[in-house]
């Protein structure tokens, strides 16, 4: 018998959790890795592959976390068969930006140890290896005769708090970790060199993603403090609010810091300001506009 349609989604929801907590420290180290003693010495080659890869992880947890909100703003919190079908694609679109990102980081550290030819042939080792493991195995075994089921029948309000409080935790533990090498980041020698206003916008980057984590840990503590552990509508609605206002500091953060690592790397604010204005575009249209748009859709 196939299981109730609420723990394929629940199911769906932490499998996103493993993902995007790995996802946010590796965008992290992009961070921290722009303010290494020896990053300068990179060649700019090699500079321009890591702001390249710092923008490719940006949009894996663009990816990522567009189904949670999905579920927040076009269904709800209710279990469906597309919020469990939205889950597999946006991680099948991430995990291949995640595996570009993992080989090309592989090539600059490992290239800048051991020679650009050690590097090349362990970055394209380890691309061709994530690429193989994630989509051609599971092409090989995939199973085409089992279909999800398409029970649509209400969400009890216990499973619609699960699920968003679920949700706060799958989007908690990146941000912080990404706090902390925020944190780290301004107590470097490389931190003191940059321009003021790059100064400026780490440190509303940083202050983004603290409020980040404030939001997202209020559902756990209205529910025990203000709510008593008890599931209710309004809890519902009030977590759910939490959890969509986290992502736009989430997003300020993200953004800013790809600013302020990409005009470091390649020594040009202007170049550093597209690449942030590339990932802002991939976050406001997959956090916000698809979701309004899919919301219209349905309720039309």
């Amino acid at each position: 018998m196939s299981a109730p349609q609420h723990r394929r989604v629940k199911t769906a929801l932490d499998e996103t959790r493993l993902l995007i907590l790995g996802a946010e420290i590796l965008f992290g180290f992009h961070l921290n890795g722009a303010f290494q003693s020896e990053f300068s010495t990179l060649t700019l080659h090699a500079r321009a592959l890591h702001a390249l890869s710092f923008l490719l992880m940006a949009i894996v947890v663009a990816l990522l976390i567009a189904p949670s909100l999905q579920h927040r703003l076009v269904d709800q919190g209710q279990s469906s068969t597309r919020i469990v079908r939205a889950c597999a694609q946006f991680a099948a679109l991430a995990l291949f930006p995640f595996a570009l990102a993992l080989g090309t980081d592989l090539y600059i550290v490992m290239g800048h140890r051991f020679g650009a030819e050690f590097g090349a042939a362990v970055g394209t080792g380890f691309a061709l290896a994530a690429l193989t493991g994630w989509y051609l195995a599971e092409w090989l075994v995939r199973r085409p005769g089992e279909q999800v089921m398409h029970d649509e029948k209400p969400t009890p309000i216990d499973v619609r708090v699960e699920h968003m409080l679920t949700e706060a935790r799958v989007l908690l533990p990146g941000a912080q970790a990404m706090l902390g090498f925020q944190l780290a980041v301004m107590l470097t020698e490389a931190f003191g060199a940059l321009s003021p206003f790059s100064k400026g916008v780490h440190a509303a980057a940083l202050c983004c993603i603290a409020l980040t984590v404030i939001l997202l840990m209020a559902p756990a503590s209205f529910h025990r403090i203000a709510f008593k552990g008890q599931n209710t509508e309004d809890f519902h609605r009030l977590g759910s609010a939490l959890v969509l206002a986290a992502a736009v500091p989430l997003a300020g953060g993200i953004v800013g810091d790809l600013y302020v690592a990409a005009a470091k790397a390649l020594d040009s604010p202007a170049i550093g300001a597209a690449i942030a204005l590339t990932a802002l575009a991939a976050l406001a249209a997959l956090w916000l506009v698809q979701p309004l748009l899919l919301r219209a859709k349905y309720r039309h």
